[in-house]
């Protein structure tokens, strides 16, 4: 790797052209001399001033000695000159007494460079919005009115009240919580941020539910909302177990004023219910929750760059280039190009890296620096003398497990010769510190009891290697989900099980040995499925950065749903953009394109796949290293409303197919109502579509332009026009297009009217059913996904409950699968627009390229083996295994038994478990790591 962390340092100006840009870079002071700082923390520990810490917002506080947040390692602290004792009175100077490396220097100055790149990515994140000028909410001058960042920290157990949910006033546990929505989104009247924030429900959501699981069911949780915004993968059925299983409270109203109870530090809110009754309700905290905003620093910076913003201050990009700004060989990612959520702004960052990286394709691997790795001890022989780290997790462990009184118990365990607990093991400065500790304390089996092995076993496996150990001497237990978070009611119980999974997880340990790993060499052509819109942007990707791929599509026609499409929220052409790409993908002399063309089978692993592809009756074998799964989703044809029976009744496709001919229909149509979430949040389908509030204001707005006398009506049960696309519902309803709000429960009910409809539906706001006759209804029907399971099975990548096919973590690695090699993108993943199903797509190809670029792989040391002598020759593992793995041997003294290549092999245990004789065995999990686990059970 060859990256270079500047830290304290900003942007000035950047000059130049794309390939060859010259960025001016202020690098403060940092007091600090960094080739001597060993990040001992003695200057943070002996500095006798406390300072408010920006990140923790306020309520927690930091030495004037510390380290940069977001500060890679080693840990290298600096001195805040704004709050340093020395540098306010001209006195102290205890940190640099007790530097053990005489780091600390004071006549650090501010230092100007300029740093050559080829590109450059803008990633400066948003600002929270600041509520002080809303004096109606009183957040200036009610310590129980906090922000949403602000609660944040107190749930966080290393926040303030370390975990504890108390009100700032007075410390005292608050029984009632009020959090307001929208506050510094949606509002031209005192903010002038017309736009959504798009992550404000589900955190307040979630900071809901945290806290009712921090103070039992006896704690009341009340959200108030204008729409209840849940259109992210799964955050549906999140909403929906809040509100009925973990009694979070949500009343539909925008709350004007925050009023304090005279004589007590409680809060008054006064508020209409959707039956107009005047409410008066007394509650203990308010939190506000608060919106995203690009900060004025960044704004005059963009303007410096000559990049273009959005009327909401965000990076202007275009649909089919999510991530390129209007300054060439300048991109963006995260909240910078707009306000999104974690998984979103991980995507994002991928898909910039590759679109920054595909012009510097060429010059890979010239500077790359290989990481120092330590040689590794050979414990061969060695008795056993096992580390074990127990885990808080913050509270999600400690908060019901007695740590300390597992880690005395572990301390007495056989071959135990250290034992101790971590607030965070999976911080770095923990993972630094594991790291001496198994050094100074010459251990060679390491235990970690925490979370899941799914996502921080490889990084605990990392500490291994850089502490000088194999890494499969490591054993992880998982005490929050199987244990903290399931008896979370029982404590005593909890901590019982906790000893037993960490006894278990010791007694394996002891009878590790150290296991190899084999190098493949990686084939470097990438298969790519479905010739959507998704598709053909991870092909045109991966091809960018030098890659050979094969696209295989089943149809005759490139484009897939979008060949259905008119025209994008922003106004672009879809049909126009899908040929643009086409055209591209088939002058692409790296690109191999495969039309009317299905996967017939696939064997190997990663970085070898064989995949068998048919057309027209004949099969051709096409070897890769890595495959994109972008197969897309279809639209539901529904069952209701007239659909298919009365040809007034469209979807949406249907409406831009007339959009597309110009159909003298639309202009003639003098009433058109439009019905949202048709199959979707419903029991069958519990999950939203995304697109769909969207597509229908857009088309709202285009049937307005065409005609203005036209009625236009939105029967709505939520409007989710998230992040800008807020603006076009505030235009819509500016051209008069009329939003009625219905219930699942009282759904619009349509009847056949001649050539016409009538349509009732009951109005929440006047009380009363309300009838529209209208020329035309569209219906904005479900994204369904195709449910291949013969596609799961071929590359071994699990689908949900709905059918959409599951990432390997929702935040961390949103486009790739826990299969190694797989990748996904586009509404195979989950319904989404198409600037977000693009940027997916380049983010797959992006996250393939790590996989390519490195030429070779390492497999698995957990691989199974045969003992020749106790085979039977049975073949039920040749014929059960789903990679091939074993076969028989043709020569020498056991011809005709079993054997596994390990190159083949996943690990599965497959093989092991159906061996009638027991001659297979699974290295990392012997038979007798196991007869000892359930011993010690």
């Amino acid at each position: 790797m060859n990256i270079e962390l500047l830290t304290l340092s900003e942007v000035k100006d950047i000059q130049g052209e794309k390939g060859n840009f010259q960025v001016e870079v202020l690098q403060h002071p940092r007091f600090v001399d960094l080739e001597k700082c060993i990040g001992c923390g003695t200057c943070a520990e002996k500095c006798p001033k406390k300072v408010a810490d920006e990140y923790n917002v306020g309520l927690q506080k930091r030495k004037a000695a510390y380290v940069p947040y977001a500060q890679a390692v080693p840990l290298k602290y600096a001195i805040d000159k704004d709050n340093c004792i020395y540098f306010q009175k001209g006195k102290c100077r205890a940190c640099e007494k007790f530097c053990p490396t005489e780091a600390i220097k004071f006549d650090d100055e501010e230092k100007t460079f300029t740093v050559n790149v080829g590109s450059v990515i803008l990633s400066a994140g948003f600002k929270p919005f600041d509520p002080k000028a809303f004096d109606t909410y009183n957040y200036a001058n009610h310590p129980n009115v906090i922000t949403s960042m602000e609660f944040e920290r107190i749930l966080s157990a290393s926040g303030p009240t370390m975990g504890h949910l108390v009100r700032p006033s007075d410390e005292k546990e608050p029984e009632k919580i009020a959090f307001l929505q929208c506050v510094g989104s949606r509002d031209i009247n005192r903010c002038d941020h017309a736009y959504c924030s798009s992550v404000c429900c589900m955190y307040a959501i979630k900071e809901a539910v945290v806290a009712k699981e921090h103070s039992g069911d006896g704690l009341d949780c009340t959200i108030f909302f204008m729409d209840m915004r849940t259109h992210g993968k799964d955050f549906e059925r999140f909403y929906n177990n809040a509100e009925t299983n973990q009694g979070v409270r949500f009343v539909r109203s925008r709350i004007h004023t925050v009023t304090p109870v005279p004589g007590s530090d409680d809060l008054i809110l006064r508020y209409t219910t959707e039956g107009g009754e005047l409410v008066e309700e007394i509650f203990h905290m308010v939190v506000l929750s608060v919106g995203l905003e690009t900060s004025p620093e960044l704004m005059e910076l963009a303007g410096k760059l000559g990049v273009e913003l959005t009327e909401g201050g965000f990076c202007r990009t275009e649909t089919f280039t999510p991530v390129a700004t209007s300054r060439d060989g300048i991109y963006v990612c995260g909240a910078l190009q707009g306000p999104k959520d974690i998984p979103q702004s991980v995507i994002e960052a991928s898909s910039a890296a590759a679109e920054a990286g595909a012009p510097l394709a060429s010059a890979r691997n010239t500077q790359t620096r290989e990481p120092e790795i330590p040689e590794q001890r050979n414990v061969v022989g060695e008795s056993p003398r096992i580390g074990v780290f127990i885990c808080r997790c913050g509270v999600n462990i400690a908060g019901v497990v007695d740590v300390p009184a597992v880690v005395d118990y572990v301390k007495d365990l056989p071959y135990v010769a250290f034992a101790t607990d971590n607030l965070y093991s999976c911080s770095q400065d923990t993972q630094d510190n594991m790291a001496k500790v198994i050094r100074d304390n010459d251990l060679n089996r390491i235990v970690v009891a925490a979370c899941t092995p799914k996502t921080h076993e490889p990084l605990f496996q990392e500490t291994l290697v850089a502490a000088g150990l194999n890494k499969y001497l490591f054993e992880m237990t998982n005490i929050r989900n199987q244990d903290a978070w399931v008896h979370k009611d029982d404590p005593e119980a909890a901590t019982e099980k906790a000893k037993d999974l960490v006894r278990m997880a010791v007694s394996k340990a002891a009878l590790m040995e150290p296991l190899q790993e084999a190098r493949v060499d990686i084939n470097p052509r990438a298969l790519v499925l479905g010739g959507g819109i998704s598709g053909m942007a991870a092909a045109r990707s991966l091809s960018d950065q030098g890659h050979p791929v094969t696209l295989v599509e089943r149809s005759a026609e490139l484009g897939g749903q979008a060949l259905n499409l008119d025209r994008t929220a922003q106004g672009e052409d879809v049909q126009k953009k899908i040929a643009e790409m086409a055209e591209a993908l088939k002058a692409d002399e790296n690109i191999d394109l495969r039309l009317e063309t299905e996967l017939g089978q696939v064997d190997g692993f990663v970085g070898n796949f064989q995949s068998v592809l048919v057309s027209g009756g004949n099969e051709e074998t096409v070897e890769h290293g890595v495959a994109v799964i972008a197969t897309g989703a279809s639209e539901l044809k529904p069952r209701e409303y007239l659909y298919g029976e009365h040809p007034a009744v469209l979807t949406h496709q249907d409406l831009d197919r007339k959009f597309m001919d110009d159909a003298p229909a639309l202009q003639e149509t003098k009433s058109a109502v439009f019905i949202q979430c048709v199959g979707s949040r419903e029991p069958e389908r519990p999950y939203c579509s995304r697109v769909c509030c969207t597509h229908s204001v857009k088309n709202a707005l285009r049937l307005k332009e065409r005609n203005p006398d036209t009625r236009v009506y939105i029967l709505y049960r939520d409007v989710r026009t998230y992040g800008e696309r807020e603006l076009l519902y505030k235009q819509a309803r500016e051209a008069g297009v009329i939003f009625i709000r219905y219930d699942l429960e009282r759904k619009p009910r349509v009847v056949a009217n001649g050539d016409n409809l009538m349509i009732d539906v009951f109005d929440p706001i006047l009380g009363r059913d309300v009838r529209i006759h209208a020329d035309m209804l569209t219906l904005a029907s479900a994204i369904v996904p195709y449910r291949d399971e013969k596609l799961a099975q071929f590359f071994k990548v699990p689908m949900n409950e709905d059918g959409f096919f599951v990432e390997a973590h929702a935040k961390l690695a949103p486009s790739e699968f826990a299969t190694d090699g797989v990748f996904l993108c586009g509404m195979a993943h989950y319904p989404k627009p198409i600037d977000e199903s693009v940027a997916q797509a380049q983010a797959a190809a992006s996250r393939a390229v790590t996989l390519l670029a490195r030429q070779t792989i390492a497999t698995s040391g957990t691989v199974a083996y045969v003992t020749p002598t106790m085979c039977t020759s049975c073949g039920v593992c040749v014929t059960l295994c789903p990679y091939n793995a074993p076969s028989f041997l043709e020569e020498g003294p056991f011809s005709g038994r079993a054997d596994i290549n390990p190159v083949l092999c996943k690990g599965c245990g497959l093989c092991v478990a159906s061996c009638r004789s027991g001659a297979i065995n699974l290295r990392g999990f012997e038979t007798g790591q196991i007869i000892t686990m359930i011993d010690e059970m």
